[in-house]
């Protein structure tokens, strides 16, 4: 299929930023692309006016409570979309024959299955859902690989590295004549903060951003720069590189998304607003560079482009993340899993700040790590910690109770 004939795309994680974003590219370009089908997991009434405006096929609801009152309100509504509900219908939608593309946009681990099964059908993978690879690289990998799989990633450092490599490049592999990437980082909120104050963090401080528009879990993880840490274990996987060919640069204007340095010296950038419509647009398009409704950037408006090494005392997350690549096995899932659960505590006031990295930190050291053998054994190691973190949790805020 031509780039340029109209594509059935599946949408997974309609509701949060990446899907608001591609769903404004979507719109923009009514004859290229048709929404076969999305998915959310509580925002319903969002759901309904999607399903009102581009007319899915299929709507899937990941909550099952919500069911229900998610069908009252596409029928009240008169609106012909079908009603899906559960993790299997997600599998199924993203494995049907008619589906051109799948858009990743399911924040968390949640994420991995639809991903992989996507990538066994052999589909264009649009992945924005960086869990996938940290819990399953190994395995989406292989299956990319055996199904002639095409994945494009969204993150806007790893969109950036993408662009950068040669038009013919496919992911997973080596790139040729490549010294080594560099990934920027904003830095997150606290990058030049005083660390003694880091305990006094609020969760509406660690959520505001100073560049980047997301949701509330990935926001304290740019914070703690776990979010930098999941990115290298995520750059690792797509660009089959050993973690120390993958460095960081705090770059806290987030105008250049990340850069590949060859071996002749020559080093090539990837510049733009920190507007997420810009990789998505690129991967949408397939390589072929279709209007995104982003900005032009003004580098003299600009002014000035700066750098800084990452302090990994300050922000320790980002050696856990470099530790577990070396490790291997499930090293990876085990780091994902507790800080999922460490944020979702600070998040709600549990723990404080600080904690994140020192449980993630104690976690890592707890478990048992072995090979990973199938995402049956990852989906029960993902229980098994986050119910391990959650006790740890529990015990700590007894004792400041």
């Amino acid at each position: 299929m031509s780039s340029t004939q109209c594509k059935n795309l599946v949408v997974l994680g309609a509701t949060g930023s990446i899907g608001d974003n591609t769903m404004d590219i979507i719109s923009r370009h009514p004859h290229r692309f048709k929404v076969f089908a999305i998915s959310g997991h509580s925002n319903i009434n969002k759901l309904v006016s999607l399903c009102q405006k581009f007319s899915p096929k299929y709507v899937v609801v990941s909550n099952s409570s919500l069911y229900k009152q998610l069908l009252s309100l596409i029928n009240t509504a008169g609106i012909k979309t079908k009603v899906l509900v559960g993790k299997q219908e997600l599998i199924n939608i993203c494995q049907q024959p008619e589906v051109d593309m799948v858009i990743a946009g399911i924040v968390g681990s949640a994420g991995m299955e639809p991903v992989l099964a996507s990538v066994k059908a052999g589909k264009d993978l649009l992945l924005a859902n960086k869990e996938a690879l940290v819990l399953a690289g190994e395995l989406v990998m292989q299956a990319a690989r055996e199904n002639n799989a095409n994945i494009i990633p969204l993150d806007s450092e790893h969109n950036a590295i993408y662009q950068c490599l040669p038009d013919d490049y496919i992911v997973g592999h080596t790139p040729n004549d490549l010294d080594k990437i560099i990934l920027t980082a904003s830095g997150g909120p606290f990058w030049d903060r005083d660390q003694s104050t880091f305990a006094q963090i609020t969760p509406d401080q660690a959520c505001a951003h100073p560049n980047w528009d997301m949701g509330r879990k990935i926001s304290v993880d740019s914070a703690t720069m776990m979010n930098k840490g999941l990115e290298i274990i995520e750059a690792h996987w797509l660009f089959k590189l050993d973690e120390a060919k993958i460095d960081v640069h705090v770059h806290p204007q987030s105008i250049i998304h990340s850069m590949v340095c060859y071996k002749d010296g020559s080093v090539l950038a990837q510049l733009g607003e920190p507007d997420m419509r810009i990789p998505i647009s690129y991967g949408l398009g397939l390589r072929d560079r279709i209007t995104s409704g982003a900005n032009l950037i003004d580098l003299i408006k600009v002014g000035k482009l700066q750098f800084f090494p990452p302090n990994y005392q300050k922000f320790p997350c980002i050696a856990l993340a470099r530790e577990a690549i070396k490790i291997g096995g499930t090293a990876m899932a085990i780091l994902n899993a507790v800080n999922e659960v460490s944020v979702d505590a600070f998040l709600n006031k549990q723990i404080s700040f600080s904690a994140i990295a020192n449980i993630n930190q104690q976690i890592m050291q707890q478990a048992d790590i072995t090979a990973i053998e199938s995402v049956q054994q990852l989906i029960a190691l993902d229980d098994e910690i986050r119910h391990l973190t959650e006790q740890e949790i529990k015990k700590k805020v007894s004792i400041h109770a």
